[in-house]
């Protein structure tokens, strides 16, 4: 039987204060939108978006997916059925892009829970329920309503039972329930809740599914996206740790959904992971590195305080330290770059040592350019590496040296202007400095 999913990501985001879509703030580096996106597509036989007018960038996140438009949103019942044509015959979860945390086992047990007679429905129960609409329920358990906050009784307002919006069933009676939905409300919207009372009034049995409350709550304020942020936090350390990876102080380790840590991996605190990060066994990071887009062999040790950026690949047992940036660049195994380094758009070979202060000059205003550096290759502190520029294996670069020119293997290369010596001069530097202090007295 054929699963489809339909998610309404029409939602303008007004509470978020934002010029972005509400679906397309992030959440550990990917949009809310992708979030559910990536549970649905392990769940679902075919995903449908439902987007508004002029919603280019969301219809972008969603792709391959099909999207279908709701030029006029009238509420989220008229927003399910614009994806009416794609319904298909088996079944049909309507579900809301600003609910992005809903784990792909809830969306299983949803389906197994949906049968011919039954409408199935997601909640979640709350200590502090707030403004959610609740799920009132009869004696047999089955649900006989939903109620909105505003509408509901003060015996109500004490069920913890909440709504996180979610509907289940068969995609014919789907249809129909939601054609038959009306406005007759102070906001003149067609609700998707209704469907509840709909199916009620049609003879079939409304189940709660019940999951956690960080799973189901919804986003649509920046703080209840700083909310869900830090649930997803938790969830993605405890399973780094969980595959063996060691986080010092784990609070302070912000990672991506992507990240992927092997076993071994040894994490200081303060460290943040931007997406597409992947880190090999053994690599200890030390604390207050920026990492993202980059690969990390097996053994390498970076940090502390420092930052890879996206295209850097690092094979086994590189060192990468304190105030080192890195690039667009490919350090060979046993690479060096010790402190106070900057390495971008370069291809360094084995074993090669970067001295502390060198810089690859890499862009001349208006274009990016390569520098290759051999195996074996010393540089020397406070050296500049002025692309296009090569070294050969095995070269040398004196400390303090603008390199221009390519650089020979086993060669030793100096580019620095010679060093003048006048012998007492000090002494009649400081006599006249403190001349001039008094004549100003």
């Amino acid at each position: 039987m054929q699963a489809t999913a339909i998610i309404l990501a029409a939602g303008l985001g007004t509470r978020m204060q934002s010029s972005l879509p509400k679906t397309l703030h992030r959440l550990a580096g990917r949009s809310m939108l992708r979030h559910l996106l990536a549970s649905c597509e392990t769940v679902f036989d075919r995903i449908v978006v439902v987007l508004g007018p002029g919603m280019d960038a969301v219809r972008k996140e969603a792709e391959p997916h099909t999207c279908v438009v709701q030029q006029e949103r009238l509420g989220t019942a008229h927003a399910a059925l614009q994806a009416a044509e794609h319904f298909g015959t088996g079944t049909v979860s309507v579900l809301y892009a600003d609910n992005p945390l809903i784990r792909p086992g809830t969306l299983e047990r949803l389906l197994k829970s949906h049968g011919p007679l039954r409408l199935c429905l997601l909640a979640f129960r709350s200590a502090d329920p707030g403004s959610y609409g609740r799920v009132i329920t009869g004696a047999d358990g089955l649900v006989s309503r939903i109620v909105e906050y505003a509408d509901a009784s003060p015996m109500e307002r004490t069920v913890n039972l909440c709504n996180a919006g979610v509907l289940c069933g068969g995609s014919a009676e789907m249809l129909r329930w939601l054609r038959e939905v009306r406005n007759d409300n102070a906001k003149r919207e067609y609700y998707l809740t209704d469907v509840v009372t709909v199916a009620r009034a049609d003879g079939r049995s409304v189940l709660a599914v019940e999951a956690s409350a960080d799973e189901l709550s919804g986003v649509n304020s920046r703080g209840e996206l700083a909310h869900a942020e830090a649930v997803l936090q938790g969830w993605l350390r405890d399973e780094a740790m969980e595959a063996g990876v060691t986080m010092i102080d784990p609070s302070s380790v912000f990672l991506s959904a992507d990240t992927q840590l092997s076993a071994d991996v040894t994490i200081e605190p303060h460290v943040f992971f931007g997406p597409g990060v992947k880190v090999a066994g053994n690599v200890t990071i030390r604390a207050f590195s920026h990492i993202e887009g980059a690969d990390i062999g097996a053994g390498s040790i970076i940090g502390p305080f420092a930052r890879l950026r996206p295209g850097a690949r690092l094979d086994e047992d590189v060192h990468v330290g304190n105030f080192v940036e890195i690039k667009a660049s490919h350090l060979a195994s046993g690479v060096k770059a010790s402190h106070l380094s900057y390495i971008g758009d370069a291809t360094v070979g084995r074993r090669t040592n970067i001295g502390a202060g060198t810089i690859t000059c890499n862009y001349d205003g208006h274009d990016k350019h390569r520098t290759t550096i051999g195996a074996d290759v010393f540089v020397g502190s406070d050296t500049a590496l002025v692309a296009p520029v090569s070294v050969g294996d095995g070269a040398v670069i004196g400390a303090g040296s603008v390199i221009t020119n390519d650089v020979a293997a086993d060669a030793l290369a100096l580019a620095r202007g010679r060093q003048v010596e006048k012998p007492g001069r000090a002494i009649e530097m400081r006599a006249a400095a403190i001349a001039a202090r008094k004549g100003k007295t």
